[in-house]
């Protein structure tokens, strides 16, 4: 076996960018993109030769080659159905809803201790785009409080971004706390409309215990941070440096995305997929034996 074969449960946008990304893989196969109706990303997915089926999350638990399954449906449908379903099965499961009922994954601060887990989340775009360097600054100058506000393009918020909107501000500032470490987080995310879309961008800001590490100390713990970020987002940047005023670091990000198959201005879809696809491959590693693997 030279590849793993994944499933893709929910053909929508996400759906179509994780496959397009696994296509990329060079340790991911597309075993099935699983729908509940005959949609165009159903469509879409049989006219690149991917199997396909629209008994959800049932045709993939039926495949016996799939070993990793991604969950790009809803929070809802992933408590109900997919998570059970996928754990009976004995298939790993990378939620990309809000739903965490596994631990939350952010890949390049937790991932190696997660990858027995059976079922992981992958938090929120705002999470993955965020949390690294929340975890950065407080790695070196400890974090009592970070809050973060996601700004994204109105037109890359689909219908289960909308109605994920109280999971992602509740899942996000959990996730501050629990892998990035503040003693309390808050999430707060901004649809803009503006015409021509703008770029995905997070302003973080984090109330520090000690600031007499000084500003070079936490600027150097970021930047290394965000080199490991851009190992599997290539998009990501910082768009304004941290900056240190008494004993608060405020910094923003951009994310541009890949354009594998979104726009590149939805850098908030991009991240979570590409953070869901670099989980994806480390687990598919110590599968099939190769060196990084679990």
């Amino acid at each position: 076996m030279s590849k793993v074969k994944v499933g893709i449960i929910g053909p929508g946008n996400i759906g179509a960018d994780l496959m397009y990304k696994v296509f990329r893989s060079g340790n991911l196969e597309m075993g099935m993109m699983a729908g509940i109706v005959e949609s165009e990303g159903i469509k879409r997915a049989a006219s690149l030769g991917v199997p396909v089926s629209v008994e959800g999350v049932k045709s993939i638990t039926a495949q016996t080659e799939i070993r990793i399954a991604f969950d790009a449906t809803s929070a809802a449908a992933h408590v109900k159905f997919n998570g059970p379903a996928l754990k009976e099965a004995g298939i790993v499961s990378i939620d990309l809803t809000p739903a965490a009922l596994g631990p939350y994954c952010v890949p390049c601060v937790n991932l190696a201790a997660l990858r027995a887990e059976p079922d992981i989340n992958m938090v929120t775009c705002g999470g993955q785009a965020t949390i690294p360097v929340i975890h950065a600054i407080e790695r070196v100058a400890g974090a009592a409080y970070a809050e973060i506000v996601a700004c994204i393009s109105s037109k890359s918020a689909g219908p289960g971004t909308r109605a994920n909107m109280d999971e992602f501000t509740e899942t996000t500032a959990k996730a501050i706390e629990t892998v990035g470490g503040a003693d309390r987080g808050k999430a707060i995310i901004v649809l803009n409309p503006a015409e021509p879309p703008l770029m995905m961008t997070n302003t973080i800001l984090v109330r520090v215990k000690d600031p007499s590490v000084g500003l070079e100390r936490i600027r150097a713990s970021i930047d290394g941070m965000v080199a490991e970020l851009k190992a599997y987002v290539p998009g990501y940047q910082l768009r304004v440096p941290p900056m240190l005023d008494g004993d608060k670091v405020t910094t923003i990000v951009q994310v541009r995305g890949q354009g594998d198959f979104l726009p590149d201005y939805s850098g908030n879809l991009d991240i979570i997929n590409s953070a869901a696809i670099a989980a994806a491959e480390r687990i598919a590693a110590g599968m099939l034996g190769k060196d990084g693997g679990a």
